[in-house]
């Protein structure tokens, strides 16, 4: 058992897979409603319904939330460390795919006379980044149709802390944590301890942390890298290019300067240990 967690790296979307886990528990998620909506003091657990969809963009949103509270419709983006203005557009589709649930599952015919119930939108972005310059919004017709007027616009609010000790301001401030673990002791399981470790003593995330500490930390462990698995494909297909880059250069070589096989080598620089190989390759 030691040795299988020693193996373990610390998962890629640790971020967002601990938002999704985070929130998707109602008793932190009305939470992070009361600190989008610190004025309505009335609405309770009983008021939320989880709408997260799954495999709408891409082939699963790990790190998107949906939820209703009564008749408001709330859509999170968790933008990751990364800032995209893309993600206007990611939170406009996921919103139309959201409202296209809502009038499946109710039966709504949109093509009746009388107006639908319709419930009110509101699109929020989380960035955990360091940049100075991110927006307090986004504006679908501004970013993407300046000097234009679309009929269709959109807006997300960009949210970047919270109010001092709140959810929201404690879930980025765990972000910042794992940050400075994994640059300090990279992927590795000394990373998660000391990060878990952290936040229960400094009160970040604190009784999340202490509840679910097994779920946590396989959330936080995966025994595959995915992007170590991603670079080693990249470097593959690179590789794969140069060399048949190298095979048309041998063979205009050949055929131009009327060069044999063995001197077109030479003069491309090929060591004697690879030639066998792009021998083969123009057999």
């Amino acid at each position: 058992m030691e040795e299988e967690a020693a193996s373990k790296t610390l998962k890629r979307t640790v971020k967002d897979s601990v938002f999704t886990d985070l929130f998707g528990q109602k008793r932190y998620l009305m939470q992070l409603y009361r600190s989008l909506h610190p004025e309505d003091a009335e609405a309770g657990e009983d008021d939320i319904t989880i709408v997260t969809l799954q495999n709408v963009i891409t082939d699963g949103l790990y790190n998107d939330l949906g939820f209703m509270v009564r008749d408001r419709l709330v859509v999170l983006v968790e933008a990751q460390s990364t800032w995209s203005p893309n993600i206007v557009v990611r939170a406009l589709m996921y919103l139309m795919k959201t409202y296209n649930d809502y009038f499946t599952e109710r039966d709504v015919d949109l093509y009746a006379s009388k107006k639908i119930g319709l419930p009110c939108p509101e699109l929020y972005v989380v960035y955990t980044g360091d940049r100075k310059d991110v927006p307090d919004s986004l504006s679908l017709a501004t970013e993407f149709f300046a000097g234009q007027k679309p009929m269709v616009d959109a807006t997300v609010r960009i949210l970047r802390d919270g109010r001092k000790g709140d959810i929201l301001s404690q879930y980025v401030a765990f972000t910042r944590v794992c940050r400075e673990q994994v640059e300090l002791h990279g992927r590795t399981q000394k990373a998660v301890e000391e990060i878990i470790r952290i936040c229960r003593t400094t009160d970040i995330l604190a009784e999340y942390m202490k509840s679910r500490e097994k779920e946590v930390k396989d959330i936080m462990f995966t025994l595959y890298d995915e992007e170590e698995i991603l670079r080693r494909h990249d470097k593959t297909v690179a590789e794969e290019a140069e060399r048949r880059g190298l095979q048309n250069s041998i063979q205009k070589l050949m055929s131009n300067l009327g060069l044999t096989q063995a001197q077109a080598m030479d003069a491309l620089g090929i060591e004697q240990g690879e030639r066998d190989k792009y021998a083969a390759m123009m057999a």
